[in-house]
């Protein structure tokens, strides 16, 4: 029987093969033109950059600090950056009580930074705010009369420069507490998340948001969101709704817990029980001496009601450097006796059970970094932290002064009881343990930004954080450029595999009969 002949069809799947390659390549071009012209047409436009000044009169210092953010983009979340920062020479406004006159020349320097920072075009629309925290509030109980005369120096000063400005004046402690808890979950990304961050986000089971630890010269503050906060007290209570979100806060500060007012608290404490003018004081280093005026002693309002006669008029100070002794007398700040409340921290204060990560600033930071226990990638053992301080308090005071010889004997000396003290807060007054301890991280810095109120004062009172989430695009131009190369990607890959489906190379044709 004769073989089937066969009927050649090559110059047909030529053709169609011809087609499809020309088809692939046209398909190819379209999709470069199509990423060319996405990423041309979604590049941001030329920023125009507004700025805002801040300045922090706290207790012990002033610190000025200048804001940037691109106009177009002022109600987005973490678009505020840090641009400058100057510490004011000399003591906190409340310092000058006795030559008010002299507390608003102090600010001209730092002023002047600012101008120089700042384009002179835009000085005139840039606002500039002055908030005065716990050394200005102690001030107002002692003498209102001298605090209001203070405010007015600053507020001259302030007037003539060529600033926009907005005010200055004493904040609350629930302000100071609730504009440290803005700043940093601002800086942090934890209000508003867009395109796969908003995604991830949901998916995360760590508490939303992060509470805040202020500790200052003359309060410390804590600020959190609580789960399981009740209507026990509610002057505790802040309810915020920020981008779309409801946010209910619990905050209190405590005025005269900063750490240089609880150490002039422990003091006259010791007064109360010493037989002659020498005190033997463990919560400094051995051989460090110190004399006090008894006279300047009682009149702060922190140790007034302490305030007894005295055979001597000054008090000398011998520090002895012994850790448990020292933790044993801070420990008497915290009156832990009595609580009318489900649960309490001190002196009788609601605390709500505590959540989440704590950012830790300002002196917490400064306090522990310069003990070098924030220096760890992952935040310390609480056993580690207590031995740090334990050990460095053990150590005689000539060798410590010898070591850190770059830093002012004051500060110096007060570092072994700035460490006990705030252990003893965070262990005593708020109940930490070793198994949370981990969720405090100590902040100096979020990004190129200070972590404190400051920033979250200005974006309160320029009303940058609105209520209600603004519209706009469900993904960023890096995620929306990204998911078009993606899908680019996948649509040239299904053309290839079409091809090889439809003509198979000849290396798999052989095995076909």
């Amino acid at each position: 029987m004769d073989e089937p002949k066969v009927t050649g069809t090559k110059p047909k799947m030529s053709s169609t093969r011809m087609i499809l390659l020309i088809l692939a390549f046209l398909s190819t071009l379209a999709v470069i033109a199509l990423i060319a012209v996405a990423v041309t047409q979604n590049q941001p436009l030329p920023e125009n950059i507004k700025y805002g000044i801040v300045l922090d009169a706290g207790s012990s210092h002033t610190n000025l600090y200048v804001y940037e953010w691109p106009a177009e983009k002022e109600n987005d979340t973490g678009v505020v950056k840090q641009v400058e920062v100057c510490k004011v020479e000399g003591p906190g406004i409340s310092g000058y009580s006795h030559a008010p006159e002299k507390a608003g020349p102090s600010l001209e320097q730092c002023l002047q930074q600012a101008k120089e920072v700042i384009p002179s075009a835009q000085h005139k629309e840039t606002p500039v705010y002055l908030g005065a925290t716990a050394g200005m509030r102690l001030l107002r109980l002692q003498n209102e009369s001298a605090a209001d005369k203070v405010l007015s120096s600053v507020g001259n000063t302030l007037r003539s420069a060529p600033f926009n400005f907005q005010g200055a004046r004493i904040i609350t402690g629930q302000e100071e507490g609730a504009y440290g808890w803005i700043t940093i979950n601002y800086l942090l990304g934890n209000f508003k998340q867009s395109g796969w961050k908003k995604l991830l986000h949901s998916l995360k089971s760590l508490s939303e948001t992060s509470g805040a630890l202020d500790l200052g010269g003359a309060s410390t503050q804590i600020t959190f969101v609580s789960k399981e906060l009740t209507s026990e007290s509610p002057e505790n209570q802040l309810y915020f709704r920020l981008y779309g979100k409801d946010y209910q806060v619990y905050t209190h500060s405590f005025l005269c817990y900063g750490k240089d007012q609880a150490l002039q608290q422990k003091l006259a404490r010791d007064l109360q029980t010493v037989e002659n003018s020498l005190l033997p004081d463990p919560c400094f280093h051995k051989g460090y001496e110190r004399t006090i005026n008894i006279s300047d002693f009682f009149k702060n309002p922190c140790t007034s009601e302490k305030k007894t006669q005295l055979p001597f008029s000054q008090l000398y100070i011998k520090g002895e450097g012994d850790y448990q002794k020292c933790r044993e007398n801070i420990q008497n700040l915290f009156d832990k006796s009595n609580c009318p409340y489900s649960s309490c921290s001190f002196n009788g204060i609601y605390l709500p059970p505590l959540q989440g990560d704590f950012g830790a600033f300002s002196a917490f930071y400064f306090v522990m970094n310069f003990l070098n226990l924030t220096s760890e990638p992952n935040p310390l053992a609480l056993n580690k932290v207590t031995s740090t301080i334990e050990r460095f308090c053990a150590r005689p005071w000539q060798e410590v002064k010898t070591a850190y010889h770059h830093i002012k004997e004051k500060y110096l000396s007060e570092y072994c009881f700035s460490g006990i003290y705030i252990l003893s807060l965070l262990e005593n007054g708020y109940e930490f343990t070793e198994n949370n301890w981990q969720m405090i991280h100590f902040l100096g810095k979020i990004e190129s930004s200070d972590a404190g109120w400051t920033l979250g004062y200005m974006l309160n009172l320029t009303n940058m954080i609105p209520a209600e989430e603004p519209a706009g695009p469900p993904l960023s131009h890096g995620s929306y450029v990204g998911l078009m190369v993606l899908c680019s990607l996948v649509l040239v890959s299904v053309l290839l595999f079409a091809w090889l489906l439809l003509h198979k190379p000849k290396c798999l044709q052989k095995g076909i009969v």
